[in-house]
């Protein structure tokens, strides 16, 4: 290894990796070659499934290897080295704008792309490490142009456009498809992604190393567009958010159009003998209408805030073994409401994101606080928990989620909280001590399988205590006696026990209320069908995606 330089790369007080860069030139220790390549750290390590690194194409220019006996320049210990941290954009002048409540988020204000001059150690694009990594160059004018806009199909006879809106027919005939195409859901995507890789690798880059989560969020994701396909309504709210969230893919306009070629060709493969030129045009003719309404909202999105933010990590606490509380500063104002989630990004596992539900309500000097639990298997969860420290810097996708509650009006609030999704729940309350309408009362359920993992249970308590519209009433579903200590040193007696969505019904009716649930998959499953028995109306019970959330 003497014709190899190690350079010894800090991304924060907590973390560093070591790169063997091939004729890199010796550096002074804190010179200006050293900063540079702690902004952008070489690639780590990928999961054990990490594809073989496909050769490079002849067009890049051959690398230079110093020979073997070329003298090494040795670094001195890292105790001797100046320590360096991740370069980020310094706090802003003005504290972050903190919305105001309501049904709708405001508007962000001051938008300034910083990622344009400062792309950062996870920027996505021409040159990056992750691109460079998997030998592909994006040819110039490669990706076909998008048809404009105006001339899309329509979602619904309420957009003017060009086209009229999906029959009735072509509507049933898209649904057909898919549901031929579900029993061989994995072979399909997998071959939608071949497709798209073999004929644009320089989208390979886009995507995670490993795809099986991303192979089965796409399909979930058709399956549900499919399902609003007649509802125009519900299905622009899908459909916008989704395109404000690919945009921290890097995906651009051209796109769309690289993608529909291979949907299409996909569903000819898998969709079975039902597959014909009909149902080839209803499906182009959908995913046009799809795609018209994301870019549109990609769009107006990026003309008031970038496509993510950085943030560095000030705090990091363990609250139990495997959670951990993670405060945050962004680069920049960062608009949400409490009960919504955010998309995180680790530098130890470039584009794998996860979805982390605010623990707190919008704060005067802009701080984020996620609950993060470290889950078997999990490769995000486990880096935040068991790897992150103050200092590392994390990308963050814009707020998303519906789970949101108007405090100047409305019944009573009845929440749900299970494990970390206790996190939301923490942060609709703090929204609503600062914003609640008087005589509005909030009922708080926070279940547990062990009382050690009831970290949250003595702030609540103590907002409690000083509130009197706020009830929590802590339960335990492991079976274990319902006494002992909280992770804080609390008393955790007179806890009731039983799974939580029963414990809640057996305190109904609760008709007259609104609903919010957040916790594991079973567990929403089970509240839903539970308050819908109490009395709670379907349309006054809320909960994100289940599943979404819980992916490690």
């Amino acid at each position: 290894m003497k014709s190899r330089g190690a350079v010894l790369v800090r991304t924060g007080h907590g973390s560093a990796g070591v790169a063997s860069v091939p004729g890199l030139p010796a550096a002074a220790p804190g010179g200006r070659r050293s900063r540079e390549l702690s902004v952008r750290p070489p690639m780590p390590l990928g999961p054990p499934d990490l594809p073989p690194m496909p050769p490079a194409p002849a067009d890049l220019p051959p690398v230079s290897v110093a020979p073997a006996d070329a003298p090494t320049a040795v670094l001195p210990p890292v105790s001797l080295l100046e320590p360096v941290r991740p370069v980020i954009p310094a706090r802003p002048v003005q504290p972050p704008a903190v919305p105001a409540p309501g049904p709708a988020l405001d508007p962000a204000t001051a938008f300034r792309p910083l990622f344009v001059d400062a792309p950062g150690f996870n920027w996505a694009g021409p040159g990056d490490r992750w691109s460079e990594a998997w030998g592909v160059r994006t040819p110039a004018g490669r990706l076909p142009a998008a048809p404009p806009v105006a001339a899309l199909p329509a979602v619904g006879p309420d957009r003017a456009s060009g086209d009229p809106p999906l029959t009735a027919r072509e509507v049933e005939l898209v649904r057909a498809g898919l549901a031929a195409v579900e029993p061989v859901a994995d072979r399909a995507t997998a071959h939608f992604y071949a497709l798209l890789f073999l004929r644009h690798p320089e989208l390979r880059s886009f995507f995670p190393a490993a795809m099986d989560v991303h192979r089965d969020r796409l399909f979930r994701t058709l399956l549900a567009v499919v399902r609003e396909i007649d509802q125009p309504v519900a299905l622009r709210t899908t459909l916008a958010g989704l395109g404000r969230s690919h945009r921290r893919y890097g995906t651009l306009t051209g796109h769309y159009v690289v993608v529909e070629e291979c949907l299409v060709q996909t569903l000819a493969r898998y969709a079975g003998g039902g597959w014909d030129a009909g149902a080839e045009q209803a499906w182009r003719r959908a995913y046009r209408m799809i795609s018209s309404v994301m870019i549109e909202a990609a769009e107006e999105d990026a003309r008031t805030s970038p496509p993510w933010w950085q943030g560095e990590i000030v705090r990091h606490e363990r609250r139990t073994r495997d959670v951990a509380a993670i405060t945050v500063r962004p680069d920049q104002a960062y608009p949400f409401r409490a009960g919504q989630y955010a998309a995180l990004e680790t530098p130890w596992w470039p584009r794998v994101w996860r979805h982390y539900s605010f623990a707190g309500a919008p704060r005067p000097d802009g701080l984020l606080t996620f609950h993060v639990k470290a889950v078997q298997a999990g490769w995000v969860s486990n880096a935040l928990v068991h790897r992150a420290a103050p200092g590392d810097v994390l990308r963050l996708g814009p707020a998303a989620g519906s789970m949101t509650v108007d405090h100047a009006a409305g019944p009573d609030l009845l929440c749900l909280g299970g494990g970390t999704g206790i996190a939301p729940i923490r942060a609709l309350v703090e929204e609503a001590v600062e914003h609640g309408a008087p005589g509005r009362r909030i009922e708080v359920f926070y279940g547990a399988r062990r009382a050690e993992e009831l970290y949250e249970l003595d702030g609540l308590r103590e907002l409690a205590a000083r509130h009197p519209w706020l009830t929590v009433t802590p339960v335990l579903s492991g079976g274990g006696p319902a006494g002992g200590l909280l992770p804080g040193g609390g008393s955790a007696g007179g806890l009731l026990t039983g799974e939580l969505p029963e414990v809640v019904g057996r305190f109904g009716p609760w008709t007259g209320h609104e609903a919010v649930l957040s916790g594991p998959p079973a567990m929403v499953r089970q509240g839903v069908g539970v308050l819908l028995r109490t009395g709670v109306p379907a349309g006054r019970i809320r909960h994100d995606p289940v599943g979404d959330l819980a992916a490690g």
